[in-house]
């Protein structure tokens, strides 16, 4: 039997690569005889970069200095493979970097990844993947434009320092000395707009350190960047789905780097080959540290029993949480979840490889089991 084991993370506790190896160990348990085919996978957030450096040969890791969300001296990467660059934006603006204490989301800029995409240009890439997601910051790209030498002027023409408390007083954009930029696809997850209810403030502004009174202001201010921005450039992304991601990333990438979006899975599966190694299995397992609702919204585990149904491969899922069981059945053979007994959030990440390997052996007892059930069947 050839298995493919195709997770992504789980936020946390386990890398993509780490939780691919836990689920092997438990399934080479069950099937000591198969051999597998290890395809760790991310949906355009945290993770991209570890899962080109394990599926593309010859990426070569850069390393920089960058600022992060709140203007401090960050290590990032980016890989480099053939001329072209993938990036991954949390490096720079990620959420993980800023202590929970120090969220102010009026202040977060993403500065640090117009640095990233300067430094991937300088190393000699012509084309950029860029994953978003995991950020700390809600500016609408104002930080990255700035980086990349757009300023932003207030009525009296002087330059404003380039964070989401100043956009009230921009007046004016001049974009006269940003350089040429290669083209740069915008690998993301979600499928927000800009602005409204389902958008990047509401939605995703509150576990970055919104305050409840925030949201109408900084709705208000996003909404001005866009109208300032729409104009200048003369286009009007804000009801593009994605453009609400990564705090209006996305909106951003596309406004003022001619940036195009693309599924993140889709994105990250065809570059590694996920779908002829998929047709290549017997088995296909995947798994993410939630699966729920909203797993069927461009998730990898979705993503991936989509690709098993074309090629009519029984995929499997394993996950640290697991709810809206009955929408998900639909999309898999069968769902397992890490947990079987009573624990704490705080016991389940610590004790995550051995769960998820455990976990991954009880699914492979229950698929032998109903293997060997058929086989019997048919043979009577």
């Amino acid at each position: 039997m050839h298995i493919v084991i195709a997770p992504d993370k789980f936020k946390g506790s386990l890398t993509a690569i780490e939780a691919a190896a836990a689920i092997r160990a438990g399934f080479a348990r069950i099937f000591p005889d198969a051999t597998f085919d290890l395809l760790p996978l991310a949906d355009g957030g945290e993770g991209i970069l570890e899962a080109f450096s394990r599926g593309v040969s010859d990426a070569k890791t850069h390393v920089i200095t960058v600022k992060n969300a709140l203007g401090r001296d960050v290590r990032a990467e980016f890989l480099l493979s053939r001329k072209s660059a993938v990036i991954e934006s949390s490096q720079a603006n990620g959420l993980y970097l800023i202590p929970q204490s120090d969220c102010d989301i009026t202040r977060s800029s993403t500065f640090g990844v117009g640095q990233l995409i300067l430094a991937a240009i300088a190393a000699g890439a012509e084309s950029i993947l860029i994953g978003i997601g995991g950020s700390a910051t809600n500016d609408a790209a104002l930080g990255l434009a700035a980086a990349l030498g757009c300023a932003f002027l207030d009525r009296d023409g002087k330059k404003v320092e380039p964070i989401p408390a100043n956009i009230p007083r921009i007046a004016s954009i001049d974009s006269s000395e940003m350089p040429p930029l290669p083209p740069i696809t915008v690998a993301c997850d979600v499928a927000n707009p800009l602005l409204g209810e389902r958008g990047a403030t509401r939605v995703y502004g509150p576990q970055k350190g919104l305050l409840p009174g925030q949201a109408d202001e900084m709705e208000a201010a996003l909404s001005h960047l866009a109208e300032l921005a729409n104009a200048h450039f003369g286009t009007d992304f804000t009801a593009t789905p994605g453009a609400g991601a990564a705090g209006g990333l996305g909106y951003g990438l596309m406004t003022f780097c001619n940036a195009r979006l693309e599924s993140g899975f889709h994105c990250i599966a065809k570059s590694l080959g996920a779908e002829e190694k998929i047709a290549a299995a017997d088995l296909v397992i995947t798994a993410e540290g939630s699966l729920d609702a909203q797993t069927l919204e461009g998730k990898t585990p979705h993503g991936v029993s989509q690709l098993a149904r074309k090629h009519r491969k029984p995929v499997y899922a394993l996950a640290g949480r697991l709810a809206d069981e009955e929408i998900l059945l639909p999309h898999f053979d069968g769902i397992a979840s890490l947990v079987n007994a009573p624990m704490t959030i705080e016991e389940a990440i610590a004790n995550a490889p051995k769960l998820l390997e455990n976990a991954a052996a009880r699914l492979a007892h229950t698929i032998r089991s109903a293997t060997s059930s058929d086989i019997s069947s048919r043979e009577s």
